[in-house]
């Protein structure tokens, strides 16, 4: 089977495990939002522009697990010596609870539930043409450098191993990596709660501040 085939038979697999999972996870959905509300107020969710297949842009969703507004405490980071991550966060980060939001975003086609991390607009502007090849395939959930690295690795790392997952892109490396998702979750694996630009921030030059490359709610996931 071609990739542009499998692919397209993969999106609808994709669609329908999430219109599934959203109504199986909705309860524990619910216990999450009502937790957010009552410890860390509103707004439940964090929504940002991101930069899917092909280039195109839509909205990511997730619970959000900083304070507000990280991003202008933070100048879009998690820096060190800064408080910027409740309790509650922590857990939501460290068990990948605070993704399953995104069930939506694979709902309406925007990603897949594997494949490289979406980016911010700033970010992929600032990428090589051939760096540009990781939004060749759809943007995923849980990827190769997400299982590589999760957080403990510059940017221009994980983008090789995003590369390396678009040419070797298959079902059977798909199924492997979902198979090893699940361990890498509860090892808890490369999970950095602050981070400075120096730390991840290793593309070419572009605007300084928040917008140079600052995810703050997800420095990698």
């Amino acid at each position: 089977m071609s990739a542009a085939r499998y692919l397209a038979a993969r999106g609808v697999a994709d669609r329908i495990v999430a219109g599934v999972g959203l109504v199986v996870a909705s309860p524990v959905m619910l216990a999450i939002a009502l937790a957010i509300l009552a410890s860390m107020g509103r707004p439940v969710l964090f929504r940002q522009e991101r930069v899917g297949l092909h280039g195109r842009r839509f909205a990511i969703v997730k619970f959000r697990t900083l304070v507000r507004d990280a991003e202008r405490l933070g100048d879009g980071y998690v820096l060190p010596g800064m408080d910027l991550v409740p309790p509650l966060g922590r857990v939501l980060r460290a068990s990948s609870l605070d993704e399953l939001p995104q069930l939506w975003n694979i709902l309406r086609g925007e990603m897949a539930f594997v494949g490289p991390r979406p980016t911010v607009p700033d970010q992929y502007e600032r990428y090589t043409a051939r760096q540009r090849g990781r939004v060749s395939v759809p943007q995923g959930i849980t990827g190769l450098a997400q299982l590589r690295y999760r957080d403990a690795a510059p940017w221009s790392v994980r983008i090789e191993s995003d590369l390396e997952y678009v040419a070797t892109l298959s079902l059977a490396t798909d199924l492997r990596l979902l198979a090893a998702t699940a361990g890498a979750v509860l090892r808890r694996d490369g999970i950095v709660q602050h981070q400075t630009p120096e730390d991840i921030d290793d593309l070419g030059d572009g605007t300084s501040g928040a917008s140079r490359g600052a995810t703050t709610e997800e420095t990698s996931r």
